[in-house]
């Protein structure tokens, strides 16, 4: 047997070190690859490291409680993986939908941890118990004493206060009382949706997920924090939709690709953000950060009925065939679980394709800290007037609803509504004499 030298993974750019939390195997366990062997802590998740081969483990190089540089080794493993392997190999993780998880998040608790105005210093020297760096992480900014968070029932292993338990205490506690005091009455029956419910027998109770447990979280604080305004626009989208009826068959031939509408709904808002960009822009306390990149998030329905958001980056940079491409293989991969941390992060402003389901029109949430978000409605055919040099006609045309919802601390309904109309202006202009 070769000795396989474990290294703890990359976990993203600004992660460099971790805490070894919990080991799931001790020295002379068999292990099957990719069966996860040790839990470990950072200041921004928590999550397993599975094993690079299957074998036997024969040493563990630490503790719990220690903190390992990403690219330490951390164990060994007698396995029948030639030492040439695995040279040539790069002992990084396999990128799982419980990764993908973890990195949405780590989008949805930075907001919730940085709009916090108290802050606290523990020292956590004075405790006996262990903490993560995640949890003292949260503690400290959610204004969290030592005292109060030694009172929580920790679910972890030896009962150690996980992830989970303290964000629990923030919602239910902290987060109750503060928002609850903000408006009575029917926010109050929002925060509290157990007070009007009754349950019969012949209910189905479901056990939200926990990615359908953030998206929930997400929407909500996205809605409490920001004072949502939506512009409707209807756009005559005829001569785009002759173009890509004429042409899709061609660009499959020429590029191996199926040409969708979304890729050139995007171009149309990228060009858009260039001509307003303080509607690509996000608040940071009582700055207002207008992005220099244009990335668009575009949301993507998973086979679960779960929601998750890939990041088409410089979206204004690319083509229309390099976005048909970027929104294929996103489109394919985020079906399958095989996007990437970094492919769902970093988003300036987010696209939500409600005409895939039959809907006419939809009133979308935006995507925190993002300050936009564009509702686009199905393509219909319609009677329309049609205004020409000899007069006024009544002609069937194809039509669409654009639903712009924005922050209206930043964009006023004047910017907002110019915005959409703008996107629609490029839809209607589109050149049905265009070349691929």
């Amino acid at each position: 047997m070769a000795e396989f030298k474990v290294e703890l993974p990359k976990m993203g750019e600004s992660v460099a070190e971790a805490t070894i939390t919990t080991w799931l195997k001790a020295v002379g366990d068999v292990i099957e690859e990719d069966e996860p062997i040790v839990e470990i802590a950072t200041d921004k998740v928590d999550s397993e490291v599975p094993s690079p081969c299957s074998g036997v483990l024969k040493e563990v190089l630490f503790s719990e409680g220690d903190v390992v540089a990403v690219g330490s080794v951390f164990a060994i493993i007698n396995s029948e993986v030639s030492s040439e392997k695995q040279d040539s190999t790069v002992l990084e993780t396999t990128i799982s939908n419980e990764e993908i998880e973890n990195k949405v998040e780590q989008e949805i608790l930075e907001p919730l941890i940085n709009t916090t105005k108290i802050e606290i210093q523990n020292n956590f020297n004075n405790s006996s118990k262990f903490y993560s760096p995640l949890v003292k992480s949260i503690a400290s900014k959610e204004g969290i004493s030592l005292e109060k968070l030694e009172t929580i029932n920790g679910t972890g292993s030896n009962q150690r206060v996980t992830k989970k338990d303290i964000l629990n205490y923030v919602r239910l506690g902290k987060k109750s009382n503060s928002i609850e005091a903000i408006s009575k009455g029917n926010q109050a029956i929002i925060n509290n949706p157990k007070a009007i419910q009754t349950i019969s027998g012949q209910d189905e109770i479901i056990e939200m997920d926990r990615m359908r447990k953030l998206i929930a979280d997400h929407m909500v604080k996205s809605v409490n924090i920001a004072p949502h305004v939506t512009s409707f626009v209807e756009a005559d989208v005829t001569n785009l939709v002759i173009w890509r009826n004429k042409t899709k068959k061609e660009f499959l031939e020429k590029e191996g690709e199926k040409l969708t509408f979304t890729p050139i709904f995007i171009e149309a808002i990228a060009k858009a953000l260039r001509d307003y960009p303080l509607v690509n822009s996000s608040i940071e306390g009582d700055n207002i950060v207008v992005k220099s990149n244009i990335n668009i998030g575009m949301a993507t329905a998973l086979p679960s009925g779960n929601l998750i958001v890939p990041i088409i980056k410089n979206a204004d940079q690319l083509n229309l065939v390099g976005l048909a491409k970027t929104v294929n293989d996103f489109a394919n991969r985020a079906k399958l679980s095989q996007l990437k941390p970094d492919e769902i992060s970093g988003g300036t402003y987010t696209v939500s394709n409600v005409g895939t389901f039959g809907n006419v029109m939809g009133t979308p949430i935006i995507n925190q800290p993002q300050s936009g978000i564009l509702a686009l409605g199905a393509i219909k055919k319609k009677p329309a007037v049609i205004e020409s040099d000899s007069g006024d006609l009544i002609g069937i045309r194809h039509m669409m609803f654009l639903s712009h919802s924005y922050d209206h601390r930043n964009i006023d309904g004047a910017l907002g509504g110019q915005f959409v109309r703008r996107v629609a202006d490029y839809l209607e202009s589109f050149d049905v004499n265009r070349k691929l």
